[in-house]
């Protein structure tokens, strides 16, 4: 089945000579990654294509991978294939002029929360959209070209999206499709300094969020940044969210939390759910979000729903732990 709908989406793509590129607000790395490759890949194999990838939105720690295209009119749009990746609700595309698009893709890795678009080529066990980007070009290699520019932003969401794969759903496939990428070229080292290397203050941070740092009664370690801590900081948003990495190895917490206030006109709070071994994605789902069963994001609009999501996640891990021994 996943065959023949990538074989509708290369049929699609030939078709068109104006394509489309669209990903989800907020940003990481693998939708970075997923559109910035998968248009390299287009515009190498097809060079009399015009490829556009439009998001206005600013990605500080992954300004090494280049700046987006300038917008277009809207009738470039009209007379284009959308391709959106890595992105599970229409709600999330970034970029809303993806409606005007004459047939609309679907490239995703997430538990589908709707339906959309013409065509959907959806594969939730797959560890990154990435991945399958990755797939699709070695499944069609005899017709496409893939350079060590493009293979390098596939790698990078590859391993933004895995955890440097760590994660529980980093497998064989994973791990051959990554080894695709190397062999083509990628500079693991110049690439993992841009990602990893740390600023003083920010490390300074990052002592502060374990001073902050609070357990719930059943093991749900949580972190409330507000934006005056943004501010002493001097924390983009994307810096304060990442701080989630930061609480994943407290032994008995088996789900962490980060509560990021944004600043925007709502007064929406930005979670940050992980767990291990437990499935964390329903309160994600019930609290304006969604994602993947151990790792899903949720937006919240008051301490009171900050205190009732806390609440809801310390009795899912309550009643985890009463029904299962191999928690550690």
């Amino acid at each position: 089945m996943n065959t023949k709908i990538m074989e509708t989406i290369l049929q699609k793509i030939k078709e068109y000579d104006s394509i489309m590129l669209f990903r989800h607000i907020r940003s990481d790395g693998d939708c970075i990654g997923a559109t910035k490759g998968f248009k390299r890949i287009i515009e190498l194999s097809w060079p009399q294509k015009k490829v556009y990838l439009i998001d206005d939105e600013v990605v500080r720690y992954l300004d090494f991978m280049g700046p987006d295209d300038d917008d277009v009119a809207d009738d470039v749009y009209k007379q284009s294939l959308g391709i959106v990746l890595d992105t599970a609700s229409e709600s999330r595309i970034s970029n809303q002029k993806y409606k005007l698009c004459k047939e609309l893709i679907k490239i995703d890795h997430h538990i589908p929360l709707e339906n959309y678009g013409d065509y959907a080529w959806v594969e939730e066990e797959r560890a990154s959209c990435c991945e399958m980007i990755v797939h699709f070009y070695n499944t069609f290699k005899d017709q496409l070209e893939l350079d060590s520019l493009g293979a390098t932003h596939l790698y990078t969401g590859m391993v933004t999206d895995t955890g440097r794969f760590k994660y529980s759903g980093v497998n064989g496939d994973t791990l051959r499709n990554a080894a695709i990428l190397l062999d083509i070229g990628v500079d693991t080292d110049i690439l993992y300094a841009r990602l990893y290397l740390e600023a003083y203050e920010y490390l300074k941070f990052k002592a502060h969020i374990y001073q902050r740092m609070q357990i719930t009664p059943n093991g749900v370690a949580y972190i409330y940044i507000d934006r005056a801590m943004q501010e002493e900081f001097n924390l983009s948003l994307e810096q304060a969210s990442a701080c989630i990495g930061n609480l994943d190895s407290i032994r008995g917490c088996i789900s962490w939390l980060a509560f990021i206030e944004t600043g925007d006109e709502k007064g929406s709070i930005r979670v940050r759910l992980r767990s291990r071994f437990v499935h964390i994605n329903s309160i994600a789902e019930k609290y304006n979000g969604g994602g993947h069963a151990c790792a899903s994001g949720a937006t919240v609009y008051s301490r009171e729903e900050v205190d009732a999501l806390l609440h809801d996640a310390d009795t899912l891990i309550k009643e985890y732990k009463e029904t299962h021994e191999e928690w550690l």
